[in-house]
């Protein structure tokens, strides 16, 4: 049977990204990139709101006092979208901050130890790393000798993690100790590469399964948590960039995707929605109090 794609919002995103989902407010954020905009729109009545912000933005979570976390050029912040402050929290790379176009945050995701799990994308090399980001504003290194981070998931139990390396075309898999932050045990489960669908951003389902925007390929792959691929659908944009589930029962899969200068085709930079027989991983939101 074909799968049945719904354009959600036309927005013509130029790196269309991060897209989470607020189940209290049936509200889908996600940012486009370079326009250094965050946007939410809501799904019961259709109304959108947008922020810019003061720098270009990696990617972002909720947190437990109704702001967002985010991940911008200079560090981590905390905004709040009614008042508009924005609060510094953390820059992961101190050393890196004079060449910002070279080096930045990139995705994220808010686990389920509560706290903001970032990782960074170098240009110069395997030197980007993998961030834990506490309320005290504390930045641990988790994993390093990445190229470019994505694909930052956990499972339903919140005993496993998963993220994927873009530029080394791999996804691994970790032990997590939600109590602690502590990781172990990491194990590659997959090598897709760009014919496949390069890994970009990720979600989870509440089977294990690993939802993983292929960007090169035009499709989503659904992969086990072993690393089977399981499914490969192929989508209306060329370049989707990160799946993430929603709706009221969890089983709305939702994708962002980029617009290149020559885009082929009309659906690139949108927001699209499929629906699917599994619900989808709530993702946790980040702990403001230490």
């Amino acid at each position: 049977m074909d799968q049945k794609f719904e354009k959600v919002v036309a927005c013509k995103s130029r790196v269309g990204e991060s897209p989470v989902w607020d189940g209290d407010r049936s509200t889908l954020y996600w940012t486009d990139v370079h326009a250094q905009k965050i946007s939410a729109f809501r799904t019961s009545s259709g109304e959108r709101k947008e922020w810019v912000l003061p720098e270009r933005i990696g990617s972002f979570g909720l947190t437990d006092d109704d702001r967002i976390i985010v991940a911008l050029t200079s560090g981590v912040h905390l905004f709040d979208p009614n008042s508009g402050d924005l609060v510094f929290l953390v820059d992961p790379e101190p050393n890196r901050a004079g060449d910002r176009n070279k080096n930045r945050l990139n995705d994220s995701k808010v686990g389920p130890d509560g706290a903001y799990w970032v990782g960074s994308m170098h240009e110069d090399g395997l030197s980007a790393a993998l961030y834990r980001v506490t309320a005290d504003g504390y930045s641990q290194i988790k994993a390093g000798g990445l190229g470019t981070v994505n694909g930052l998931a956990f499972s339903a139990d919140g005993r496993t993690m998963f993220h994927s390396d873009s530029r080394q075309c791999w996804i691994d898999r970790y032990d997590l100790d939600p109590s602690s932050g502590e990781i172990s045990n990491r194990r590659r489960i997959a090598n897709p590469q760009e014919r496949d669908g390069r890994p970009d951003g990720a979600a989870t389902d509440v089977e294990g399964r690993y939802w993983s925007a292929g960007v090169s390929a035009g499709v989503l792959n659904c992969f086990s948590s072993h690393g089977e691929l399981l499914q490969s659908i192929k989508v209306p944009p060329l370049h989707p960039t990160m799946p993430c589930f929603g709706g009221d029962d969890m089983r709305s899969l939702y994708f962002t995707s980029l617009r290149r200068p020559d885009a082929a085709s009309p659906d690139c930079g949108d927001i699209f929605m499929m629906r699917v027989e599994v619900p989808g991983v709530p993702v946790d939101r980040f702990k403001t109090a230490p």
